[in-house]
């Protein structure tokens, strides 16, 4: 249980719950209409296949035209077609959670629709007053500087020892970048592999002042570290912080400080390179811009910023952007992917040269894979911390596999670029 008597993750558990709502009569008594949304699925299924167990006991076969991932889907109550329909990936999450529907491969499932997204359009999307109170919700939870912290605590600090039982020894929470000649390749091997490409984007060398927005466990403040630069590493997680200082090498300072407070007197203000890893999906789009003036502000001219982030396919953003998904909604309170092309132009505004970007979602759904088995291994043999009750571990389960699935797709894709700052 946690300090509030509470199981641990009852602050995301909670904070969802503004989400929820339960469709019991109104569902029986749309159900004849029901087929007429099968019927709007099927027409939106360009590739691949979804074989459907419906609960009239008939099976249904979607799409199936050309090429693609296949699943199948058993839907055992009218209610989970009424909750996808209005809520989008916030109702389909709740009709699983309510036992509505199950899949032998929930991966492959998602991973279909996300190949899917954009001929299926709406059907697959929150609508109506749903959507305005999705929105709405999301909207409470904007990265102001109080809402910030609060939106990192929610996630980042379940605690130390949760994240220890499945990320691996690295504790390195993004993804890792596998080397394909290098086959069979651990996830703590690929792990530093990524953050060894991140230092190398920025020509790392010993004297170097390094800024770190967002340095989680702070591994990648230590292995900067043992190049002989200087690290200031910043975070706004109370429990990272901790195990990150307990952790601390000479060279490294780990601060907590708000990215909009950064300044390094010893260095003029300024700093030779500056890495962020999976930090800017936690701004929110009215950040960006604020993020963007922050890396050109701390960079010395001819300095070298190496990002990691998360994109949501250009064609799909405005679409996502406009209410909140299951992530939002669960997992990520005041979170938003990146478009990548406004994020770039928002970089090359402020005399950031965007160069050499690296597109690896392929990495990140094996990534995701190996977490998730690791998740399972440790929920199923009791190496999970005390205080996660069963909803939180299906919810997290659902997460992983909700993720995987997304990048397997294409439809959200992760990707390593250095900026530049003009002379």
């Amino acid at each position: 249980m946690g300090v509030t008597g509470q199981p641990r993750g009852s602050d995301l558990l909670a904070a969802s719950q503004r989400f929820e709502r339960r469709p019991g009569f109104l569902s029986r008594l749309l159900a004849p209409g029901f087929h007429k949304l099968l019927d709007k699925l099927d027409a939106g299924m360009d590739r691949g296949a979804v074989l459907g167990r419906l609960p009239d006991g008939n099976t249904r076969l979607f799409g199936s035209r050309a090429p693609g991932f296949e699943a199948e889907v058993h839907i055992h109550n009218w209610r989970a077609l009424l909750r996808a329909a209005t809520g989008g990936s916030v109702g389909w999450y709740q009709a699983w959670e309510a036992g509505e529907w199950s899949s032998p491969d929930p991966v492959a499932l998602f991973a279909v629709l996300m190949q899917n997204a954009q001929t299926l359009g709406d059907a697959t999307r929150a609508k109506g007053r749903w959507k305005r109170a999705l929105k709405a919700a999301h909207g409470r939870r904007r990265n102001t500087r109080s809402g910030a912290a609060r939106n990192i605590a929610a996630h980042y600090d379940l605690g130390n020892d949760f994240y220890a039982a499945w990320l691996g020894e690295t504790m390195t929470y993004s993804s890792a970048l596998f080397d394909p000649a290098a086959a069979p390749q651990t996830l703590n091997a690929a792990q530093r592999a990524k953050i060894d490409a991140i230092l190398d984007r920025v020509d790392l060398k010993k004297g170097d002042n390094l800024l770190e927005i967002g340095c989680g466990w702070g591994t990648l403040a230590r292995m900067a570290a043992d190049r002989g630069a200087k690290v200031d590493a910043i975070s706004l997680s109370d429990e990272q912080l901790a195990w990150a200082r307990r952790q601390s090498v000479g060279n490294a300072r780990f601060l907590k400080q708000d990215y909009r407070d950064t300044g390094n007197a010893d260095a003029g203000g300024q700093y030779d390179a500056i890495a962020s890893v999976e930090m800017v999906e936690a701004l929110g789009h009215e950040y960006w811009p604020t993020f963007m003036d922050c890396v050109a502000r701390n960079l010395k001219p001819g300095g070298r910023a190496a990002i990691q982030f998360i994109s949501m396919q250009d064609e799909l953003f405005d679409a996502y952007a406009d209410s909140a998904d299951f992530i939002q909604a669960y997992i990520f309170p005041g979170g938003l992917l990146i478009r990548t092309s406004e994020f770039r132009a928002l970089a090359e505004a402020r005399g950031l040269a965007w160069q050499d970007e690296q597109r690896f979602g392929e990495d990140y759904a094996e990534t995701l894979r190996i977490w998730r088995e690791n998740f399972e291994r440790a929920a199923t043999e009791g190496l999970l911390p005390q205080g996660f009750d069963d909803r939180f571990r299906a919810l997290w389960g659902y997460y992983l596999m909700y993720c995987e699935g997304g990048f397997r797709a294409g439809g959200i894709d992760v990707h390593q670029v250095t900026l530049v700052k003009e002379k």
